[in-house]
């Protein structure tokens, strides 16, 4: 078995009394789709804010592409191609999708500070935005304000803007929330294709997305995983279905 694209290794993180993150040991393999499940308060955000960079644990380490990036920032982790998709859109709504996604190839590029109007005449972004709206499916709406796109197609341009980073690894947080079941079923869709260009940690309510999607399926309850295997481990482990899934097990 080759080694994981990225692993966590006895992530510890307190908060005073509360043990947010207590001994986590978690990875995620070429191919894959790896989805971290658990009630409200679970500490899945929490884990995740580590994993990127955005917080720093008490102990443990983070192993990315066969590199310690446990002190490494949010940016630095993204250059090595660790990439996050947020729960809440952070998309610059008045722009068009082109321009928000040029804007994380700039990003990518490392030349942030450059001004905007020149930018958006640089064939190299121009082509590395183009290709990313591609493989998404959303070249069609380049032209297009954000604001015009169903939520679906933002969560989707979100994956794009991610893609300009040619990343490793996607850490995504509740993709499929405030979809219908329409936009939902699509967005799965193009996940499941996704996980072969890029291994993906899911963190998501959504059970039936869960169920269909995952390859593995961890379940963190209080700060600790209870549970790590496949879709059918984890709807038959008995301690999973008392601490969180109930009846949806069922389902």
């Amino acid at each position: 078995m080759t080694d994981p694209v990225l692993s966590v290794e006895g992530i510890c993180k307190a908060f005073g009394a509360l043990e947010a993150s207590r001994n986590i040991d978690i990875d995620l393999r070429s191919g894959e789709i790896h989805a971290l499940i658990g009630p409200n308060g679970a500490g899945k955000s929490t884990l995740i804010s580590q994993i990127a960079g955005a917080l720093q644990p008490d102990s443990g380490r983070v192993v990315f592409g066969g590199q310690d990036v446990t002190a490494m920032s949010t940016a630095a982790r993204s250059r090595l191609g660790m990439a996050r998709t947020f729960q809440i859109s952070s998309l610059a709504m008045e722009y068009t999708v082109l321009q928000n996604v040029v804007l994380g190839a700039l990003g990518a590029r490392g030349d942030v500070f450059r001004f905007f109007r020149p930018v958006m005449k640089d064939r190299a972004l121009l082509e590395r935005a183009s290709l990313a709206l591609q493989k998404v499916g959303l070249e069609e709406f380049r032209a297009f304000r954000t604001s015009e796109l169903s939520h679906g197609q933002r969560r989707q341009l979100e994956v794009a803007v991610a893609l300009t980073l040619e990343p490793k690894a996607f850490l995504m947080d509740e993709p499929m929330a405030g979809l219908g079941a329409e936009g939902s079923q699509r967005l799965m869709g193009f996940l499941d294709g996704l996980r072969h260009q890029t291994p993906i940690l899911l963190i998501e309510h959504d059970m039936d997305a869960v169920f269909a999607l995952a390859d593995r399926i961890s379940v963190l309850v209080y700060g600790e995983i209870i549970a790590t295997g496949s879709v059918d481990d984890i709807r038959n482990n008995p301690l999973v279905r008392s601490a969180y899934l109930g009846e949806e097990a069922d389902a």
